[in-house]
């Protein structure tokens, strides 16, 4: 079942109740939200879940009708993926943006016990998939990396080329490639996030992560 018809079918407002007690931390990758996650959890004693961790999982849990650029994306080469496509392309077609899986999100955190609370991330938090499950505003805020504050993150985590990118003919390119993309889909974010009246936070270079943590369990109202 795909994200969109999940929405369709369900009962939404009984299915709010039933998240009331989840925390949702969605933005652009490089931004922060497993390490935000991680501290909300430890701080406010949350089961945390990452959307990342079980994406192997969730693409086993699906077929090609239910997920077809999940599948697609899954019968490319390397540089298929990484190299011979355009960044707006990369974007367009990347299951996760499109929201393939959403449900198994759903389906998830409706098997975590609902005491002492979740907190939930990841760059598949799609804003317009998020809303209407949220029984409150506070439930949920999105981070929001400036373009700074990606390029710093991504020389945190070592040299380019390191990783998946690695295994494809050209690694610079790709993770120019990458890099663009994700420009593109924080971009996204902001804008959605925006015209979705939802909370959000510019995350830059010049806030300390305890900084950033504040305004997180602002938004959240921790």
């Amino acid at each position: 079942m795909r994200a969109e018809r999940f929405e369709s079918t369900a009962d939404l407002a009984a299915l709010r109740e039933r998240l009331r007690h989840v925390h949702w931390i969605g933005g652009g990758p490089g931004a922060g939200k497993s390490t935000m996650a991680r501290l909300m959890s430890s701080r406010h004693g949350l089961h945390y879940y990452s959307t990342d961790e079980v994406m192997p999982d969730h693409a086993r849990r699906t077929n090609p009708e239910d997920a077809p650029f999940l599948h697609r994306f899954i019968a490319m080469s390397m540089d298929e993926r990484w190299l011979h496509r355009s960044p707006e392309t990369m974007m367009d077609t990347f299951h996760w943006f499109r929201g393939e899986g959403f449900e198994l999100i759903i389906e998830d955190l409706l098997r975590l016990a609902a005491a002492p609370g979740v907190i939930v991330e990841g760059f598949r938090l799609l804003p317009h998939l998020v809303k209407p499950l949220l029984a409150m505003q506070n439930q949920a805020v999105w981070l929001l990396p400036t373009a700074d504050f990606r390029r710093a993150a991504i020389r945190g985590r070592g040299s380019p080329g390191v990783g998946f990118l690695h295994k494809t003919s050209a690694p610079e390119l790709a993770e120019e490639n990458l890099a663009e993309r994700d420009r593109m889909f924080t971009e996204h974010l902001y804008e959605e996030t925006e015209r979705l009246a939802l909370r959000r936070i510019r995350v830059d270079p010049t806030m300390t992560e305890e900084e950033v943590a504040r305004q997180v369990a602002e938004a959240l109202e921790l």
